[in-house]
């Protein structure tokens, strides 16, 4: 099976013209044209009615060819569909907006790691290329130029969106995946500590480097909501915002969950669980050495941790010096745990308005 990219962007194209967006104003130039597919020459996405020998799939997103091999093409404003019977060859995906279809895709065994991921419908939904290079690394795919030939079976294409190597944030891509250049696949980080301030975009930047990962358990450190419009709102944001696919874990005993993991952790937050052991010990006004012991548990078992892990923790060394000793007994654990935790992890990842800084 032949697949003709005539175009690899959103309906705008990337830039799209007469748009005065910081992403449209620095975008490669000559810039991409809005997405196209054409199929050995004689089909055409989207496909109404496929020539004999082919046969359309999935509600009209996937195509299998008189060869038996199959490509599927998720759209941003369609679902995707997880009742494949076998895997696609080649899967054409917009990812700009949800990632995490296509950890669904890999979830239900449509997606594996010999399918070629590319990702299309590319646009000023992402701030510039470098960002985009950047995301794709996480999520395993490629992207690709307009008028790239590729062939579902046959050899990856040699994407333009990858580097071989570890890249500054120590991601990488999936097993399986091609890279930029010729390369052996490096894989992610095994622990990685993102840090920042209040509303600094940490929570959403830990989300997104397990965006497309078919299994990921969020373990939730922060207090019940009951009796707080404020924190319930920010429960409720947080929930909303991650994929449905992804198991939940309430707890304080991160050093068993980090222990026992069978599958990705996402970690949110250390700031919340350090409190809550706090609490637990009545540490505030009392005898601290419980809460020393429950941190070096936790930074024992984040050494051995036995899968990847992904951490949010609150940069606590550049607020104001907290006017009590009991706030200020806090600042320093959290600090000191934030500094041990980065010295075990192979990405540290600094958080401003909503900007990554790699450590």
């Amino acid at each position: 099976m032949r697949l003709l990219l005539t175009g690899t962007a959103g309906a705008g194209g990337w830039p799209e013209p007469g748009c005065p967006c910081a992403s449209c104003a620095t975008a490669d130039r000559p810039g991409r044209r809005p997405f196209g597919l054409v199929v050995d020459d004689v089909v055409a996405f989207p496909w109404a009615a496929a020539p004999r020998g082919y046969e359309v799939l999935a509600g009209g997103l996937g195509l299998a060819g008189p060869d038996g091999r199959r490509v599927l093409c998720v759209p941003a404003d369609r679902e995707a569909p997880l009742d494949a019977a076998v895997p696609y060859d080649v899967v054409l995906i917009d990812l700009l907006d949800r990632p995490e279809r296509l950890g669904a895709l890999r979830r239900s065994g449509a997606v594996t790691g010999e399918t070629q991921v590319v990702a299309v419908g590319l646009d000023h939904r992402v701030r510039s290329a470098a960002e985009l290079r950047r995301r794709l690394r996480l999520w395993g795919a490629v992207t690709v130029p307009d008028g790239t030939v590729l062939h579902a079976g046959g050899p990856p294409p040699k994407a333009t969106a990858l580097t071989t190597g570890r890249p500054p944030d120590g991601t990488a891509r999936h097993p399986g995946q091609p890279g930029g250049v010729e390369g052996e696949a490096v894989p992610p980080a095994r622990r990685a500590l993102i840090l920042g301030g209040s509303r600094s975009g940490k929570s959403a930047e830990a989300e997104l480097r397990l965006a497309a990962e078919p299994y990921v358990t969020y373990v939730a450190t922060g207090p019940s909501a009951e009796g707080d419009a404020e924190w319930a709102a920010r429960v409720r944001a947080h929930r909303a915002r991650r994929p449905a696919h992804w198991d939940t874990e309430e707890t304080t005993d991160l050093a068993g969950a980090i222990r026992a993991a069978t599958a990705p952790l996402l970690v949110d937050g250390l700031g919340t669980w350090l409190a809550a052991v706090f609490d637990e010990h009545g540490a505030w006004d009392g005898d601290r050495t419980p809460v020393d012991e429950r941190c070096d548990e936790l930074v024992s078992a984040w050494r051995r941790a036995p899968g990847r892990v992904v951490a949010v923790s609150d940069e606590a060394g550049m607020g104001v010096v907290p006017a009590t000793a009991s706030g200020r007994a806090f600042r320093d654990a959290l600090g000191r745990l934030n500094e041990r935790l980065a010295a075990e992890s192979e990405d540290v990842t600094l958080v401003v308005a909503g900007r990554p800084l790699p450590l």
